[in-house]
């Protein structure tokens, strides 16, 4: 079994991922300064004796260099996430996603340490060809739009990993996430489904930028966190691009209307103006849905948890964890 370092693991999917490690019974790591992840999803983990936690930022480059010789493979999460954030923090987004990416890279060079990397669709930009392809072209917006400084930051991640895995010969393996959910995971900074979720539960306004028709799919955690550890195991992933997402598409209004249904809520939904939720000339995708090819045909791996099903589970969690608010 090998010892796993999982950045970022403090967060929502990285504490699913380090549930699962530690159940096929690896050792695992977690490393997070908790700006956006938070200490109470991987509180039970702590007592566990394969379970080890460091409360610290990437980029401090004497815990990262400890921490990377004690471990044979890396999941790299951290990062700067949410829409809401990014706009707000734009420097941070900026020199957390690139600067801690080259941190990492750079001692897993030393120690010869496999790295996978956490990408995001957001790189695709206003692609206009479906579904998107890992080989697509990406179309991305003006600099003067901090929206897109997320996007550009994570495909400067993606060129220098690959640049690594090239020049090197650094084992690494990207995977692009398609709108990731479930249980834990966060309304605070924009999260879509979540921010539903506990509007519904608390009879508020559930609210929906812009004119709702934007489409999207959202993936199952457990089912990513089970296609990532997948592509950990693999060596033909190694040097290559991966969409991870699900592929059953809906408009965000009509995600209110089952959140507000499976909920048993009478909250109105609320069409609210994008420069109202972020800000003026905001930009976003009216359809995002990835092409799932790729990865099956290396790992055999789909999504197999419906989208009524994950809305059930954060239903639930919310419930345990807030009451009904």
């Amino acid at each position: 079994m090998s010892h796993a370092l999982i950045t970022g693991g403090a967060g929502f999917i990285g504490s699913h991922l380090a549930e699962r490690l530690l159940a096929l019974g690896h050792t695992v790591t977690v490393i997070d300064n908790l700006s956006t992840g938070q200490f109470k999803n991987i509180a039970p983990l702590a007592g566990k004796p394969d379970f080890h936690y460091a409360i610290e930022d990437i980029r401090n480059i004497h815990v990262i260099d400890r921490l990377v010789s004690e471990c044979d493979v890396i999941y790299h999460l951290a990062a700067a996430v949410g829409v809401q954030k990014i706009i707000s923090q734009p420097i941070e987004t900026i020199e957390v996603n690139i600067g801690g990416t080259e941190v990492i890279l750079k001692t897993a060079r030393r120690y010869r340490r496999k790295v996978l990397i956490a990408s995001t669709s957001e790189v695709y930009g206003k692609g206009v060809r479906f579904p998107f392809s890992e080989d697509d072209d990406s179309l991305l917006g003006p600099t003067v739009r901090s929206r897109w400084s997320y996007a550009a930051s994570k495909a400067i991640d993606e060129f220098l990993a690959l640049a690594y895995h090239r020049e090197v010969d650094l084992p690494v393996v990207i995977f692009r996430l398609f709108n990731t959910v479930g249980p834990r995971q966060s309304g605070q900074y924009g999260m879509v489904v979540p921010r539903f979720v506990q509007a519904a539960l608390a009879g508020k306004p559930i609210e929906v930028y812009g004119d709702g028709q934007q489409q999207r799919c959202f993936a199952n955690v457990f089912d990513v966190v089970q296609a990532i550890t997948a592509l950990a195991e693999t060596p033909d992933a190694v040097g290559e691009v991966f969409n991870i997402g699900s592929d059953e598409e809906v408009t965000i209004y009509e995600l209110a209307e089952r959140v507000r249904q499976r909920a048993n809520s009478q909250s109105e939904i609320q069409l609210i103006p994008y420069e109202q939720a972020y800000e003026a000339g905001f930009e976003d995708f009216r359809r995002r849905i990835p092409s799932l090819d790729k990865i099956h045909s290396i790992i055999r791996w789909q999504p197999t948890t419906t989208l009524d099903e994950t809305i059930d589970q954060i239903i639930a969690y919310y419930q345990k964890e807030y009451g009904n608010a």
